[in-house]
């Protein structure tokens, strides 16, 4: 029986992986044990996908990048070149802390820039927006824009990655979609 997945014949694949039709996995990746991969992922060059983890459909997975057990993923995300989960907040090399892996969840359509590093236990919200370089060590709020050592809140991003600047009324439009967005009580939400 054919696979529905195109696998590079340098990457691994452990057994008892669930992956969907039409993901394709390239060269030197390795994708560990009881990780289920949506339908039309991309997993670059030179990823680790450990054992557990979860990635829904259409989440592009760039080169180099490390994906950690607790760690998951919903559609449509993107995970910039190099950028690494963690997913012990206390490691030591001499203290076997298996079991303890705290979790990590990326919700609908985020995107995470090259480098950036997410400790474990956060969440970033839906469409939420990792800038390169940023190390995310709390909660990241839906549609927000943080950059930074530690990363700080910038600004609002639309559901087309544009930065969205709110007029007196909390109403923002993006310049490419031209979708209509209100912040209200600190929290962004898409309009009618």
């Amino acid at each position: 029986m054919e696979k529905a997945y195109f696998s590079h014949e340098t990457s691994v694949i452990d057994e008892g992986c669930q992956i969907g039709k039409g993901t394709k996995i390239w060269h030197f990746s390795h994708i560990m044990s009881d990780c289920m991969i949506g339908e039309n992922c991309n997993i670059g060059q030179n990823v680790v996908v450990s054992p557990g983890v979860v990635l829904g459909n259409n989440v592009k997975v760039q080169n180099n990048v490390s994906i950690y057990t607790g760690v998951i993923c919903e559609d449509d995300v993107f995970l910039g070149p190099s950028m690494v989960f963690t997913n012990v907040i206390n490691p030591r090399s001499g203290v076997n802390r298996r079991g303890q892996y705290d979790k990590t969840l990326v919700r609908y359509g985020a995107s995470i820039g090259a480098n950036a590093t997410i400790v474990c236990g956060n969440e970033i919200g839906t469409f939420a927006f990792i800038g390169a370089g940023a190390v995310v060590t709390k909660p990241v709020p839906a549609y927000a824009l943080v950059v930074g050592n530690p990363a700080r809140q910038v600004g609002w991003m639309s559901e087309f990655g544009h930065r969205l600047h709110f007029d007196k009324d909390g109403l923002a439009e993006c310049p490419e979609s031209h979708e209509k967005y209100r912040l209200l009580d600190n929290k962004v939400s898409k309009t009618k």
